[in-house]
């Protein structure tokens, strides 16, 4: 029987993206090929943790939820193959799926919202980061033929996180690599300030709404902040 490695199950709120407050159900695959300094779950990608659990178990407890969405994230979700037929199992059971991803790497996985948040530079860890993480963060964080295959096959919104008080031009940043991707409609490029207290991330959200308004992208929240705190299961 198939297994994956699980960081945590929990059924909450979306917080984020275009399905902001539906309730979900999170599967949170651990593991990731990328240390953002800024990682929200490092017991999912800086120090992996969680048991091995079969796929089919985490399909039922899915359906057991009581909820129609379920959100599969990480980490990085696509690293893994058992995430196939973990997603059409639970497209099987009739539920809607959205994957979280990097994009970075191709699995033919069931999907019907493929929500892709390319890192861009200042997601880079220190320089002194142990195991030559920040060369191959690098190197890794954008894969352009395969974040446009991805899209090309899946329903999908690109979310950057922005930090509108740092040193970096983001918005240049993402000007140029939207002009490497396959044509994204502006409501479904969506921007996320970089931040894990309320008072930070509202802060950045003001600065951050100006550029939505010109730009026609859409802002927004980390909802689950608000209402559970910078915790684990919600």
């Amino acid at each position: 029987m198939a297994r994956l490695r699980i960081a945590e199950t929990f059924t909450s709120i979306q917080g984020e993206g275009q399905w902001l407050g539906v309730p979900s159900h999170f599967i949170r695959l651990s593991g990731c090929s990328l240390r953002c300094h800024w990682c929200d779950t490092p017991y999912a990608s800086w120090n992996p943790e969680g048991p091995m659990r079969e796929i089919a178990e985490l399909a039922d407890e899915a359906a057991g939820s009581g909820v129609c969405h379920v959100v599969i994230t990480g980490g990085e979700p696509l690293l893994f193959d058992g995430v196939c037929e973990l997603t059409a199992r639970i497209e099987s059971q009739g539920q809607i799926i959205t994957i979280e991803t990097a994009g970075t790497h191709y699995q033919s996985v069931a999907c019907h919202l493929l929500s892709v948040s390319p890192k861009l530079s200042h997601s880079a860890p220190p320089e002194d980061t142990p195991g030559d993480w920040r060369r191959r963060h690098e190197e890794a964080r954008l894969n352009i033929p395969v974040m446009t295959q991805l899209m090309q096959q899946h329903p999908h919104q690109l979310k950057f996180v922005v930090n509108p008080e740092g040193e970096r031009n983001d918005f240049d940043e993402i000007d140029k690599l939207l002009d490497r991707l396959p044509t994204v409609i502006p409501e479904r490029i969506l921007l996320m300030a970089e931040g894990r207290d309320p008072e930070t991330l509202h802060r950045r959200e003001r600065l951050l709404a100006p550029e939505c308004i010109k730009r026609g992208w859409r802002l927004s929240p980390r909802y689950q902040i608000d209402l559970f705190g910078d915790t684990k299961g919600t």
